[in-house]
């Protein structure tokens, strides 16, 4: 006999999980299909930046919910640490977006007044003030953007957080399942065939990241969301080099408990090849010794890639299937996964329970936009 669910969420990773989460909260009977382990993709391999100022320039849709979710934190984090047992590991010392050339650092400046204008908290230091902050940082910068509202998580952790505090809420999960099609009857889903048998739902969410696209292929969707690799690396340092997260146009550095600094990250469309590379490790290692001299010093752990969904417009989609009610999809959030994770997972229950005015931006309405390829919108909207 097939199981019955008011929701089934297909893909653990840290938006189905969130998802599941706020779900499970309102008393939603939630199961949770993954194909592989909890968080163990991109959720997982994740350096956990939380850049809503870093990562977003452009004052849009995007930036307003990375805004909303940003200011979700705090809370969020105290409510899943209660409920899961796992320490999330949040850290709100800030992050330094530096520049090294002159045209850079003029950009940034401007950044700097556009965003406090907008009511943001952001300031220029020049290289002086910036070696005084974080004494290893390269001398041959100009300066930073420190950005003190941005911070970080241990994204693995988080991720696991959701999916434990949502199962002690109610939540099933499924891992190492595959969900092979859609049990769709007059227009409307009802439920999905997996290699568990038959699970019959109310309501279908894909979340399921960049394996998204190739599902909904099945509904006769072509979603323009598409893998993008990226390869990070870790290391160990016996003393401290950096307090808070450095940002460049070429790579990111940030610093862990213990010592540990993750370096990141590649950008490689249109592939769901997971090994890493010698020339991708190689070519970031280069690059943060320019950030970080002293890093050629640190002690090498490991590396890892993880696959990343971009949407072709580089806003993810949120939103019902244009074709079968009560299927719905949430993904393509490509570097900004874990920063969007709390406000997917109440946006997309607010959907279920009616309210859909404040995701409207992000519907599924844009998928005959100009942007249908990677090409298009990886190479506008990625670093």
């Amino acid at each position: 006999m097939s199981k019955v669910y008011d929701v089934i969420v297909v893909g653990g990773g840290i938006n189905g999980s969130s998802i599941a989460f706020h779900l499970a909260k309102r008393g939603y009977k939630v199961t949770v299909i993954e194909q592989g382990k909890i968080a163990g993709k991109a959720s997982g391999a994740a350096a956990g930046i939380l850049g809503a100022q870093t990562e977003l320039t452009e004052d849009g849709p995007l930036f307003q919910l990375a805004r909303q979710s940003r200011a979700m934190f705090p809370d969020i984090i105290n409510e899943l640490e209660e409920l899961s047992g796992v320490q999330i590991g949040y850290q709100s010392r800030g992050v330094y977006k530096v520049a090294s050339t002159e045209n850079h650092a003029q950009k940034l400046k401007t950044l700097v007044h556009l965003q406090t204008n907008a009511g943001e908290k952001a300031e220029w230091l020049n290289i002086e003030e910036l070696k005084r902050r974080e004494s290893a940082i390269s001398n041959t910068l100009l300066g930073a953007m420190y950005i003190p509202e941005d911070g970080q998580v241990q994204a693995y952790e988080f991720s696991l957080a959701f999916a434990r505090a949502a199962m002690t809420l109610g939540a099933e999960f499924y891992e190492y399942t595959s969900v092979h099609d859609f049990l769709i009857k007059d227009e409307k889903v009802q439920g999905v065939q997996t290699s568990q048998g038959d699970l019959l739902s109310d309501s279908v969410i894909v979340a399921a990241g960049a394996w998204s696209s190739l599902l909904l292929e099945k509904t006769g969707l072509t979603l323009p969301v598409f893998p993008v690799k990226g390869e990070c690396f870790s290391v160990i340092s016996q003393k401290q080099l950096v307090k808070a997260t450095i940002f460049s146009d070429d790579c990111y550095i940030v610093p862990k408990k213990s010592g540990r600094l993750i370096v990141g990250a590649t950008v490689k469309p249109n592939t769901f090849d997971e090994k890493v590379s010698f020339g991708g490790i190689s070519a970031l290692m280069e690059k943060a010794i320019r950030l970080l001299p002293d890093i050629a010093n640190a002690e090498w752990v490991n590396a890892w890639a993880g696959i990343r969904p971009i949407s072709g417009d580089g806003l993810p989609f949120l939103g019902e299937h244009p074709n079968y009610k009560q299927l719905y999809i949430a993904t393509g959030h490509f570097r900004n996964g874990i920063l969007l994770a709390p406000v997917t997972g109440k946006l997309i229950a607010d959907y279920i329970d009616g309210n859909r005015l404040d995701i409207k931006s992000f519907d599924l309405s844009r998928i005959n936009s100009k942007f249908t390829s990677i090409k298009e919108g990886a190479d506008e909207f990625s670093r």
